[in-house]
């Protein structure tokens, strides 16, 4: 008999407005989640500019994996300037004039690869190239991290607290445009390091906005936190993150950072118009901007909830 796989919890800790806590928000909640005993695989899918690893002090030595996409580059001897790749390409990478061959813009391209499928005569085909590399980090907690909560006993003799938990970290290659397929690979490798480990949760830390890296991250996740502050752009930012979620079919709540530092009301508006509701209110705290500035957040005894 087949013994059924593990279900692995997926969340995604996201926001429209960069600046909010979002990284701040993911690393307290892996934090506790450790506290609680749980296996935590933290993935920051800001491929742009990712951060966490610097919120708990560690650095991005060697990539454990590389990321490469296949861009199209033509064969003139067998291109008729037909136009059939141009009108296809969905990306607008491809710019031809009347009566010229196709010119191949590749930083708007998402390498697809419809250009090559739908050419009649094979006159485009695929040039691979790196656009990002993946890096895992495996940090200790020091002993004063595990807070109050009572720590579960560790599932094997190599298991404790301290390294039930793995960062995994996505960078795009500098002057990429399209970093989506970066935040995919980099996405998929941790739910395969998840499985393999027996984690509980992987902890999707996105991109702030809502453009395609974003949604790439979102994809196929269980539910989703939006971080936002109490301020007239947060409001306004947070509003654009719930309707991509509801759009998504991601289920979200929010959590209001720095909530003691501002008005809530619409926020709260916010919330009601998306029938959810404020999970947590996050107070300023001295100790979580002494933590941040010195990469000590995971050592932070913080509870969220």
């Amino acid at each position: 008999m087949q013994l059924m796989e593990k279900k692995i919890k997926k969340i995604a800790i996201t926001g429209s407005k960069g600046g909010t806590g979002k990284s701040t928000v993911s690393v307290l909640m892996a934090n506790e989640l450790l506290s609680k005993g749980k296996r935590i695989i933290l993935c920051d899918c800001d491929v742009e500019c990712p951060n966490d690893y610097l919120l708990i002090g560690e650095q991005l030595k060697k990539p454990v994996e590389k990321v490469f996409a296949e861009f199209p580059k033509l064969i003139k001897e067998k291109c008729t300037k037909c136009g059939l790749c141009a009108k296809t390409c969905r990306s607008n990478a491809i710019f031809q004039a009347p009566g010229k061959y196709p010119v191949f813009i590749k930083d708007l391209c998402s390498a697809c690869g419809a250009c090559w499928i739908i050419c009649p005569n094979k006159a485009i085909t695929q040039e691979k190239e790196e656009i990002g590399q993946i890096y895992l980090c495996h940090p200790e907690r020091s002993e004063g991290s595990r807070g109050r909560d009572k720590v579960a006993m560790p599932r094997d003799s190599s298991a404790s607290p301290q390294n039930d938990f793995w960062l995994v970290t996505g960078v795009a290659k500098a002057g990429l445009e399209e970093t989506g397929p970066v935040v995919g690979e980099t996405k998929k490798f941790a739910i395969d390091f998840a499985k393999k480990n027996k984690a509980d949760v992987i902890l999707f830390d996105t991109a702030p906005g809502t453009h395609c890296p974003v949604i790439a991250a979102l994809l196929d996740v269980d539910s989703a936190y939006a971080v936002t502050e109490p301020t007239p752009m947060g409001a306004y930012d947070l509003n654009l993150i719930l309707d991509l979620c509801q759009k998504l079919e991601v289920p979200a709540k929010i959590i209001l950072n720095q909530a003691d530092l501002g008005n809530k009301t619409k926020i709260e508006k916010i919330a009601k118009k998306y029938k959810t509701k404020i999970e947590k209110e996050i107070p300023y705290s001295k100790k979580i901007v002494e933590a941040y500035s010195k990469g000590k957040l995971l050592d932070l005894s913080f509870k969220i909830w």
